[in-house]
């Protein structure tokens, strides 16, 4: 691994200028590698940071990694990682006209990395430097604790999904001043609402109480005066509040975090160096969340601006036939499957279309005559604008369910296809299911990263045991992973564990569900297919045995 030589630095410093001039916004410094495969194959378990911690399993991974090269060769164009400066990947035999196209996808991709609020609690440090620090230390203590060590890390790995990254990302939102305080917030919303249930004229009374403090004392001595107030009518709202905090507090608590700051084993003199361990491995997952909640925008965005800035740049002369072959192995859309690329891609360029129009507004929406819909352009000149704010504030999910529309997918002529067995031949057909975007729509959503949201119950929580609940959100946990977790859970924790979940019943009378005759109520699309029915089931893991007991049916 070598970095690039002048020639091709060059090229990238001009594919910078040329980005910045049509609106891209990124660091100045850069740093770009020239990689054989083995260094790809090498890096790629490692996610393509070098300074990432020794693990075995990376070292099965390579080994997997040189397996599928020896009987699928082929190479990636780049690869691009978001570090302080970003580093980017390349192979040694790219042309120049190949590497203009590649450089504008990398400068993508490095805008939408700093610029993307996803991504903003890693603007502030260098993970690469980060990494190498925490590698060295996992490895002194490797060669003083041994194979100890690699087990804190599998069990860390089997729920560093479970991390709370999304309040991780909202402490880097919150408003700098808020005009109301939270003691406020709860007295209004929680307290008098939910537990006094006061009517609306006591209510507007409060506010108006409220007002006229902050009116005759000013801010911070007003509102003392308003709960000076409100303590003498309600004595229990200081101790009501106070609790509602402290359990606020526990429940924004992601499951890794609370192990490290309130496992009695964790925290015995003999055993505090697991943390350490322990902090790498959550810290490493919430650097990756967000380019993993963000992979179809991203790709989408990177893949936008190649086209657009290489199809301008003077250098595309002699190689358009090149670059049509090469960007469209690249974005074709897939009428089976999903790619993000060219999803991604299509969605920038159809929302930049649709908001250069002016379709995005309260005057289109209001119009029902599909005529005038098609024939609508207002000329707002804002599709540009438009695009940017979309790239700097969404996510996947919010990027699909927002935009991802039926006047998007009549577009582009797209429809969600099935697959069924034709047993005359005995071969797969696929088939078009629906044009309808509802479906296209939870056909992209079920592709999405979606961990499952697992939370601490401090109430049965108790004689040493943690007590965990799975929301149900119709998707039930992986069985196969549950005993190992736990286990990981029990160890890390140091008392037994319970895992409260949704299971599916097995069915008692397959002949009676899937029968098909008679008359049925039941839509054609619908007959045969076996109605789910749900139960809670309590898995208990202690002294290493997983026992499970079902609690009850759900309706």
């Amino acid at each position: 691994m070598e970095l690039i030589d002048q020639h091709a630095k060059q090229i990238m410093e001009g594919c910078k200028e040329r980005a910045r001039e049509a609106g891209l916004r990124f660091q100045d410094e850069s740093l770009e590698y020239i990689v054989s495969n083995r260094d790809l194959i090498e890096l790629s378990p490692k996610i393509m940071i070098p300074t990432l911690y020794d693990y075995w399993v990376h070292d099965v991974e390579v080994l997997k990694g040189r397996g599928k090269y020896e009987l699928y060769p082929g190479n990636p164009y780049e690869t691009v990682i978001n570090t302080r400066p970003p580093i980017s990947f390349y192979n040694d035999n790219n042309p120049d006209w190949l590497n203009v196209m590649i450089f504008y996808h990398v400068l993508g991709h490095i805008d939408f990395f700093q610029n993307n609020l996803y991504f903003r609690h890693t603007w502030e440090y260098d993970f690469t430097g980060q990494a190498l620090s925490d590698k060295r230390m996992i490895a002194k203590l490797r060669s003083e604790k041994g194979r100890q060590v690699d087990y804190i890390i599998e069990f860390s790995r089997a729920i560093d999904n479970l991390v709370a990254y999304h309040h991780e990302v909202s402490r880097y939102h919150q408003p700098s001043s808020s005009s109301f305080s939270q003691r406020l917030d709860f007295y209004l919303d929680v307290f008098l609402q939910n537990r006094e249930k006061v009517n609306i004229g006591e209510y507007v009374k409060e506010i108006e109480r409220y007002n006229e403090c902050i009116r005759s004392y000013g801010k911070s001595l007003g509102e003392e005066t308003f709960f000076a107030e409100v303590e003498k009518k309600y004595p229990h709202f200081r101790a009501i509040y106070e609790k509602n905090r402290e359990k606020k507090s526990e429940e924004e608590q992601d499951l890794m975090q609370y192990l490290l700051n309130h496992s009695e084993f964790l925290n015995k003199d003999e055993n505090k160096w697991m943390k350490s361990v322990m902090e790498v491995i959550r810290k490493t997952s919430l650097f990756f969340q967000p380019q993993i909640r963000t992979k179809i925008m991203n790709e989408g965005w990177a893949s936008y601006w190649h086209e657009v800035l290489f199809m301008q740049d003077d250098r595309i002369k002699g190689h358009e036939v090149d670059f049509a072959r090469v960007n469209a192995g690249v974005t074709a859309m897939q009428r089976v499957g999903l790619n993000p690329y060219a999803l991604g891609m299509r969605l920038f360029q159809f929302i930049e279309e649709t908001a250069e129009k002016g379709k995005y507004t309260f005057d289109f929406r209001r119009i029902r005559d599909a005529g005038q819909r098609k024939e609508y352009d207002a000329a707002t000149g804002k599709g540009k604008e438009f695009i940017f704010k979309v790239r700097e504030n969404l996510n996947d999910f919010l990027f699909i369910n927002n935009f991802c529309d039926q006047d998007f997918m009549d577009h582009y002529d797209l429809f969600v296809a099935g697959k069924r067995l034709n047993q005359e031949k005995m071969v797969w057909e696929y088939f078009v299911k629906s044009r309808k975007a509802e479906e296209y729509r939870k056909m992209v959503n079920d592709t999405l990263y979606h961990p499952p949201h697992i939370q601490l119950d401090m109430g049965k929580s108790n004689e040493g045991k943690l007590y965990l609940v799975h929301r149900f959100e119709e998707k039930p946990l992986v069985q196969e992973f549950i005993a190992n977790t736990m286990m990981g859970i029990e160890y890390l924790w140091g008392s037994p564990v319970q895992l409260e979940t949704a299971e599916v019943i097995p069915a008692r009378s397959p002949s009676a569900i899937y029968s098909m005759s008679g008359p049925s109520p039941v839509p054609a699309d619908q007959r045969g297919k076996p109605k789910i029915k749900w139960q809670r089931v309590l898995y208990t893991m202690e002294k290493r045995k997983l026992t499970r007991r079902i609690l009850y049916a759900m309706d």
